[in-house]
């Protein structure tokens, strides 16, 4: 193991990342150089440095990334509308690859041989991590623990922590029994009574948003301004991108919105029941779709809704630095051009309802077409008996022929052979 001489480790100063500290340096005999990421999970970070310190590591990297986080990752991904499988929108996904640039980063940056994580051999993260980091440094070396080791409870965790030296934190009577995840974006769970699908979750789990019965009994107006497919304001005020989620984290927290609870499809092949808290993009991507609806044209509309599961599964599964998300974002921004104006909306009781649309400079939206009134000069409804009759025309020449398509074996409902009934 003597090849390698320093390794980058994405730590959080919990005990699984400080018990791989203390293994890479016994393993590998090699420096250990920590990088922490600041995502906005709303944790205090100097712990984790105390706690790097003490286990004797001279690099120590701790950074605030939660502007860049929301700007350069999460804000693109919202212009897709990208929903994971329909429901997920991919909170934890979207940071994994913030951090592997990070750490091969630090990596060139400190002459590390190679960079390491704490996920496990059976869930996502690792191959997110482990894609992003190659898809950045080809050459650069991964370890991943968790497939190396041969601590598999947490009671081997613990035994070799106290072999070691490593403080072991002692949970509190109202710490969380789950597995859980947190950042900017979103918070998620998992573990415990989650593994049997069929159960509620305990409402005492739930973090950032209260439940919808609890939720205040008056709703919330709260008007979004968008810039080329991107929110730049709320109640119109300007505020950055991080700011952004955090005060529709907040908003929609107090008003229920954002919980889901959902069965996935890992990409490693088993199924996964996890829940989440995502209330500020829950409200983002109804906001968005809302703006999009008066700004799009109808087919790059269209285009975008057929392209978004496939840019879904290229975040969900860990490919956010390869050609084809690129590929695909290069289209997407480009449909983001005129997606400029004001969305308002009502938080009532877990529900974001759009009340209000509109777009000073880009609305495609034309009053005098759509309307219900005197249309004479905007529309020619004779022109629409054109339309129908060419539109028909395949379906007319394949009736002819005798072919039929609405019912079982190709009979139209109602024709064909007489059914025999009795009683």
């Amino acid at each position: 193991m003597n090849d390698v001489k320093k390794v980058v480790l994405a730590y959080s100063g919990g005990l699984d990342t400080s018990i791989i500290l203390k293994w890479l340096q016994e393993r590998y005999g090699c420096e250990v150089v920590t990088f922490t990421a600041d995502l906005g999970q709303g944790e205090e970070l100097e712990p984790a440095r105390r706690k790097a310190e003490a286990l004797g590591v001279k690099e120590i990297f701790i950074e605030d990334v939660r502007e860049e986080f929301a700007r350069d990752f999460v804000f693109p991904m919202f212009r897709a509308n990208a929903l994971y499988e329909g429901e997920y929108l991919l909170g934890t996904s979207i940071a994994r690859p913030l951090i592997a640039r990070h750490l091969v980063e630090i990596a060139q940056r400190t002459g590390a041989d190679a960079v390491a994580h704490g996920a496990t051999g059976k869930g996502n993260d690792q191959v997110r991590f482990e894609l992003g980091a190659y898809a950045l440094d080809p050459d650069i070396r991964i370890i991943a623990p968790w497939r190396e080791w041969d601590l598999h409870s947490r009671e081997q965790l613990l035994t070799y922590a106290a072999e070691h030296g490593i403080p072991i934190e002692r949970k509190s009577s109202n710490a969380s029994p789950y597995s859980m995840d947190a950042n900017l974006l979103h918070i998620s769970f998992e573990g415990n009574e989650l593994e049997v699908p069929a159960i509620e979750p305990d409402e005492a789990m739930w973090r950032w948003t209260r439940s919808p019965e609890a939720a205040p009994d008056t709703p919330r107006y709260v008007e979004l301004t968008y810039r080329r497919g991107d929110v730049v304001a709320i109640d119109g005020e300007a505020v950055s991108p991080a700011t952004v989620i955090e005060r529709l984290n907040t908003i929609g927290g107090e008003h229920g919105v954002g919980r889901i609870d959902i069965v996935e499809n890992r990409y490693v092949g088993m199924k996964s029941r996890g829940c989440y808290e995502t209330p500020g993009g829950t409200i983002m991507l109804r906001a968005h779709r809302a703006i999009e609806s008066i700004t799009l044209d109808r087919e790059a509309a269209h285009l975008k809704d057929e392209l978004m599961p496939r840019y879904a599964h290229t975040i969900y599964n860990g490919y956010w630095w390869s050609p084809e998300r690129l590929m695909l974002q290069a289209l997407i921004d480009e449909s983001q051009r005129h997606v400029n104006g004001k969305v308002r909306l009502k938080l009532y009781k877990g529900n974001v309802l759009v009340v209000g649309r509109s777009s000073a400079t880009d609305d495609l939206f034309d009053p005098a077409t759509a309307t219900f009134e005197d249309d004479r000069g905007a529309y020619d409804q004779k022109d629409a008996e054109g339309f129908i009759r060419l539109n028909a025309l395949r379906l007319r020449t394949a009736a002819r022929r005798g072919r039929r398509f609405g019912g079982p074996h190709g009979q139209v409902p109602g024709h064909g052979d007489t059914a025999t009934t009795s009683g």
